[in-house]
């Protein structure tokens, strides 16, 4: 247009026509393009621009003009135009998941210090989060659309690093750089953004069986399978009392592998994955570690105490070993928020099991017909006790994790995105923690109190009950006691003081247990106004030593 200006302007001065009026008159229609475009370039070089910045200024500079037809007109075609080698970039980014961006000017950054192995090893991992991300500048006819172009690109990408060279088909009118002024790019990016995230979905859920490992780990680490621990528990035994600094963790692992190979466990395939690890400290010390987690508020600024001498059972936990794409899922926090669910639940087994000895020890003893009073007030306390554990157990197993994951599967098998199942699955793992009361300190520091007091009383069941005149459950000792008359009265009256004594000490224990479990009440009444799912646990522990 200039140059035929020029053209006109030189014609009209060879035929001698040219006055200075009429020199103002011919430059009046490129007056106004030329002073918008060196308001443009003024402003460009002035803040030193680049990329999307210097579309949105032609954009704004052409709303501004929207009074003069031809000026607007002008500045939206150099946009268009201006636009064509930034859709370039952007169409190998949404089609395939690569950043072809020599001079930094797309939107999206890639920061490549941060590698996907972080996933499985760093609580803290923000490879998903921070390894692409949006700059301040986005081209504002983008704008809506950025959070789906990033995403859109990212699970492309994800594929690429999976050995998959998978490119989203697009007819060549649908192309980026095909899209005209009269029509907008989303409708191209949306169908991207749709076989994307189907693509990796299906890649995920079907070729890496992210719902089998799910499974897998429900079954171990979330105690869903329980046969395989139980085995576990009783060729452990000898190496899980021992201090965690003097556990042999290969034993360990073999004595796993065993229990796995010996029960049903041997026939899931993801079984060779899972391994066992010794914690550098006590499920209450981790709990104070992790910042992250939202500790209830109606708990704030109790100190949880840890125990004076620790043993392998109390730091003992379990693994899995995750690859690469399903570790986007379960990643080393998602894994973190599983062992704590299981170290609380291994110490509750733990604690039934141990109640469950000293209650077979008291059948024992009830069949030669031995049952006076201390093995009766023995009893009752034991049985207490194992209702408590029980109870617990059942409230945290099948009131909590169970219905809570049925919640998760369903939602999994209708998610559209690997966005939507990580939040899925990462408010699964939130509310187990919550209900479980891993995150209510007041609550836990009751409970890991009963759980201590009952394996004191355990323990010390043994001795104290064996003490009372030597009774064991042996078959010789129904010919001793078929024999008590024989005794003399001396003996007779030391076993009387015995008894006492034993009974003392039960009673001990009985109050004790008695009164922490009475003191629940009021906290969870408290409590269950903000957390309603107190009130469902109340129901099962509260009534433990009504009878």
């Amino acid at each position: 247009d200039y140059q035929a200006m020029v053209a006109q302007l030189e014609h009209q001065f060879r035929l001698g026509k040219l006055s200075v009026q009429g020199l103002w008159f011919y430059c009046q229609p490129m007056v106004r393009p030329m002073q918008a475009l060196s308001v443009v370039v003024k402003k460009a070089s002035a803040s030193r621009i680049i990329g999307s910045a210097v579309l949105n200024l032609l954009q704004s500079q052409a709303k501004v003009m929207a009074g003069d037809h031809v000026v607007r007109s002008l500045l939206e075609k150099m946009s268009q135009c201006a636009s064509q080698a930034y859709l370039k970039i952007l169409e190998r980014w949404v089609y395939e998941g690569v950043i072809d961006d020599p001079y930094g000017e797309f939107f999206i950054s890639e920061n490549k210090l941060l590698q996907k192995e972080s996933l499985t090893q760093d609580y803290d991992a923000q490879y998903w989060q921070q390894r692409y991300s949006l700059k301040e500048d986005i081209p504002s006819f983008l704008a809506n659309a950025a959070e789906t172009i990033l995403t859109t690109g990212k699970y492309l990408n994800v594929m690429r690093e999976c050995g998959h060279s998978i490119q989203v088909p697009v007819a060549e009118n649908l192309k980026l750089t095909m899209v005209g002024s009269n029509r907008r790019p989303i409708e191209c990016i949306k169908a991207a953004y749709e076989f994307a995230s189907g693509a990796l979905l299906n890649l995920i859920k079907e070729k890496y069986d992210l719902m089998g490992k799910l499974r897998s780990i429900k079954h171990y680490l979330l105690l869903d399978q329980g046969d395989f621990l139980v085995h576990f528990m009783d060729i452990a035994r000898e190496e899980l009392v021992k201090k965690p600094e003097e556990i042999s963790v290969e034993k360990l692992q073999s004595l796993l592998d065993l229990a796995l190979r010996s029960t049903a466990a041997v026939a899931d395939p993801c079984h060779e994955d899972l391994t066992c690890c010794m914690e550098q400290m006590t499920l209450v010390k981790r709990l104070s570690t992790l910042k992250d987690l939202q500790i209830s508020q109606i708990s704030s600024g109790v100190e949880l105490e840890e125990p004076v001498n620790i043993i392998g059972l109390e730091t003992f936990s379990l693994s899995f070993r995750v690859q690469w794409p399903v570790s986007l899922v379960i990643s080393r926090k998602a894994l973190t928020k599983y062992q704590l669910i299981f170290q609380f639940l291994f110490h509750c087994k733990h604690v039934n099991r141990q109640l469950c000895g000293a209650w077979q020890l008291h059948q024992g003893l009830r069949k030669p017909d031995m049952q006076g009073i201390v093995i009766s007030v023995s009893s009752l306390l034991c049985r207490n006790m194992l209702k408590f554990i029980s109870s617990l157990l059942h409230y945290l197993t099948f009131e909590v994790i169970e219905p809570s994951w049925h919640i998760m599967h369903n939602r999994l098998q209708t998610a559209k995105s690997i966005d939507e199942v990580i939040e899925h699955h990462d408010f699964f793992l939130d509310k187990c923690l919550r209900e479980c009361l891993l995150l209510s300190p007041v609550l836990l520091k009751k409970l890991e109190k009963m759980k201590l007091l009952c394996l004191q009383y355990a323990s010390a069941v043994h001795w104290l009950i064996t003490d009372t005149g030597g009774v064991t459950t042996d078959d010789s000792d129904v010919y001793n006691y078929s024999n008590l008359k024989l005794r003399t009265q001396s003996q007779k009256q030391n076993e009387g003081s015995e008894n006492r004594s034993v009974i003392r000490s039960i009673l001990k224990f009985e109050r004790e247990f008695n009164n922490e479990l009475r003191s629940l009440g009021p906290i969870l009444s408290s409590g269950s106004h903000v957390e309603p799912y107190l009130t469902h646990l109340a129901q099962w522990l509260l009534g433990v030593g009504k009878n």
